[in-house]
């Protein structure tokens, strides 16, 4: 039930609540606001739990974007000493050469 919906249902609900009588009225009347209170908290709490899970997916954003830098980076790296390794190897073959 959307938020238009139940504030129809409500206001239909309090309308029905007018017409009967006072004792009545008043421990209904007690009931819709719970009501009405309940259901602003439980929207509260979906907004805030939407509010978490898009922070969550952020930060997930966040920590593939690392991690796939992070893996970049480490080949760039071991390249880098097998280019190395490489180099010294053959300049010991030189050497022994002579």
């Amino acid at each position: 039930m959307d938020e238009a919906t139940f504030h129809n249902k409500l206001a239909e609900l309090m309308g029905e609540i007018s017409s009967l009588p006072k004792a009545e009225q008043d421990k209904l009347t007690a009931l819709a606001q719970k009501t009405q209170d309940r259901h602003d908290k439980l929207t509260k709490t979906v907004s805030d739990l939407q509010e978490s899970l898009d922070y969550l997916r952020l930060s997930i954003k966040y920590l593939v974007f690392d991690l796939e830098a992070t893996r970049r980076e480490n080949a760039y790296l071991r390249k880098m000493l097998e280019e190395k390794h490489t180099d010294a190897d053959e300049a010991d073959d030189d050497i022994e050469q002579v």
